[in-house]
């Protein structure tokens, strides 16, 4: 990924500017060992990055951001690591960066399997009332996905359907997509992955299937709104077919 120049930022702003980015955030860990300091510090690192992206967001009209932040494989990791990202007021949400969101216009959100019982009910209660405190909230919809699994979400929507006693043969895909966590979130337009890793790793399967992806060696805590900037400058100069053939 090109790193744009401030002269060409009018020009982005200009351009057709994503609906919907999702972030991949990857690479705290790697900052951490960089610097040979415990991986938590990495974690803690990233805080600035949400925020500063999240003002990139704003800056540019978008309007849903997705953050990968707990996958449900993450629970794979160590116990202090885990009990660390846990903690959303440690690393996540401060609770002052929560105000300041709030008064900013943004709505935040959460997806994944949250009854989980492994989640703390400390943390659990956090982002309840987070999601309350922003709920009136239209500027931006920014979206945690917590202890979250692409495939694990459409299980979940296939349950749902199940439940309700749906007839196979009748399921359409506008079906599933009302069973989906957040049904009304639109579909990602610009997926961008931090620490030049090229991968999807179970984030938004539903959502993002005709999405385009940005890819940069930029580790998550080292990126600010200029990456941001250009990753849409990037989506601006790719032709998006959604399936059908090229012509012209």
């Amino acid at each position: 990924m090109r790193i744009i120049e401030q002269p060409e930022l009018p020009r982005v702003q200009a351009g057709e500017i994503p609906r919907h980015i999702g972030a991949i955030m990857d690479g705290n860990g790697r900052w951490a060992l960089m610097r040979e300091t415990e991986r938590t510090e990495g974690h803690r690192a990233a805080e600035e990055a949400v925020y500063s992206s999240v003002r990139g967001a704003l800056n540019l009209g978008v309007e849903w951001l997705s953050l990968y932040a707990f996958s449900t494989e993450n629970w794979r990791r160590n116990d202090s690591e885990i009990a660390f990202l846990m903690d959303f007021s440690e690393w996540l949400l401060h609770e002052e960066r929560v105000e300041e969101l709030r008064e900013l216009g943004v709505r935040i959100r959460f997806v994944g399997r949250l009854d989980d019982e492994r989640i703390p009910d400390r943390s659990r209660a956090y982002l309840n009332d987070i999601s309350a405190r922003t709920a009136h909230n239209t500027r931006l919809q920014l979206v945690i996905a917590f202890n979250y699994g692409g495939r694990a979400e459409i299980i979940d929507a296939v349950r749902s359907l199940l439940a309700d006693g749906v007839e196979p043969e009748t399921v359409t895909e506008a079906d599933l997509e009302a069973r989906l966590y957040l049904p009304e979130m639109p579909d990602v337009d610009l997926v961008v992955r931090t620490s030049a890793e090229h991968r999807l790793s179970n984030f938004l399967l539903w959502q993002a299937s005709y999405a385009e992806f940005v890819f940069t060696e930029t580790l998550w805590p080292d990126f600010r709104a200029w990456h941001l900037y250009s990753a849409v400058a990037e989506y601006q100069s790719r032709r998006r077919r959604m399936g059908a053939a090229v012509t012209g």
